[in-house]
């Protein structure tokens, strides 16, 4: 439908003066509360992102290690010949289609592993410690993990067969619940963040409802209003949103250069054999920036949406006298 004369004057007016004034001031206290609102939240959000996508990547390698390694364990006894039956074991896997190799960890491997737990010069000879024969598995094509299991448990009474996928599945599990979270916990981020934007805006429109509803009243349209309210919410959610996510780029830069630092140390490489290295990867930046552009995104159509409604409800009251604006 075409613009009307009177549309087109109070439009016209108010984009083309020499000094116009704006709807929304440029700068008040509630923008600069709004803006630091936002960044909050916005930092919050990237927190999420990028915690989610770290223990993900954390979760796949860990899954990818364990999936490529099956273990033997063979538990010693009285009169048992512990290392003829490492042997014998090693044999026995090594003979299946789908395994790679078989190694035997040595007592000096052994002592290595339990160091975390048992510290160092710990005579093995004098404990009861079970040996392990680790199993290295083709991917593409997997060996029968029960007829292994079968063969070695006859031959050899006191040797178990670990494939690990007891824990695959857990990982698998908490793999999908940390997913769940995160993305439950940005969902809730990202409501409070609209919520916020439509109080704002309301209350921007209600200190300017006067001249609201007499430039909608000469004929500027919904749409034009909105537009002024719009491109000013446009530009604080930016400004929340880059330093909010700019502050959480920060903090990943800093865990990372921390990270690698200190996983060359003694305790860094315990840390990662039992939890992995946590490595933040390209992704999780990607992320960041993503949720600097959503939040930017949402802060502009929510103030939009909210305006051309509350336009709306200006109109009814209008129209029906009984109806009150606030």
């Amino acid at each position: 439908m075409a613009d009307t004369p009177m549309q087109m004057n109070a439009e016209t007016q108010v984009t083309q003066s020499a000094k116009p004034t704006p709807i929304v001031p440029p700068s008040n206290i509630a923008g600069q509360a709004l803006s630091l609102v936002i960044a909050i939240m916005s930092f919050l959000a990237c927190l999420t992102v990028g915690a989610v996508l770290m223990i993900d990547r954390s979760a796949s390698a860990w899954q990818s290690q364990i999936s490529r390694e099956a273990t033997i364990q063979i538990r010693p006894a009285r009169d048992f010949d512990i290392e003829t039956a490492l042997m014998e074991a090693q044999a026995i896997a090594a003979g299946f289609e789908g395994v790679v190799n078989a190694r035997i960890i040595d007592l000096p491997q052994t002592a290595n592993l339990l160091e975390p737990w048992l510290g160092t010069g710990i005579d093995l000879a004098e404990l009861p410690v079970p040996r392990l024969v680790v199993i290295r598995i083709d991917e593409r094509n997997p060996p029968d993990f029960k007829a292994i299991g079968a063969a070695i448990s006859e031959a050899i009474p006191n040797a178990t067969m670990d494939d690990h996928r007891a824990w695959v599945d857990r990982l698998v599990s908490m793999a999908r619940t940390t997913t769940f979270v995160g993305v439950a916990i940005l969902a809730l981020v990202l409501t409070a963040l609209v919520l916020t934007v439509v109080f704002a805006t309301r209350g921007a429109l209600a200190s300017n409802h006067v001249i609201i509803e007499v430039l909608h009243f000469v004929g500027a349209r919904a749409n034009f209003i909105a537009g002024q309210f719009q491109r000013r919410f446009f530009w604080i959610g930016l400004r929340g949103a880059v330093i909010g996510g700019g502050g959480a780029i920060l903090l990943f830069l800093i865990f990372q250069f921390w990270a690698q630092r200190n996983l060359t140390t003694a305790q860094g490489e315990q840390v990662a054999v039992l939890f992995g290295d946590f490595s933040i990867g390209m992704g999780t930046f990607i992320g960041a920036l993503l949720v600097i552009a959503l939040v930017a995104t949402l802060t502009t159509l929510t103030a939009r949406l909210t305006v051309i409604r509350t336009i709306y409800e200006i109109d009814e009251q209008r129209a029906d006298p009984s109806r009150q604006f606030y």
